[in-house]
């Protein structure tokens, strides 16, 4: 498994379109993101320009059923 990066969460959004998500909602500050494909459903936190740890884009990327290798591809 290879090591997650911290990423800034407009990149982790990039990313999660990339692989077929769609934004489809905003609660405060979350943003909600769903794969009509698979129903799968994330949201990703936008603070202020704060980086995502590697402990919540690992929830993230789980809740997504997407790889580390293939997130890092996108």
């Amino acid at each position: 498994m290879s090591v997650l990066p911290v990423l800034a969460a407009r990149e982790v959004m990039r990313r999660l379109t990339r692989a077929g998500f769609f934004h489809i909602k905003t609660q405060g500050s979350h943003y909600i993101f769903l794969n009509p494909k698979t129903d799968r459903v994330t949201s990703v936190p936008l603070h202020g320009g704060k980086d995502i740890g590697r402990g919540l884009l690992g929830k993230i990327l789980k809740q997504a059923d997407i790889s580390v290798e293939e997130f890092l591809n996108l």
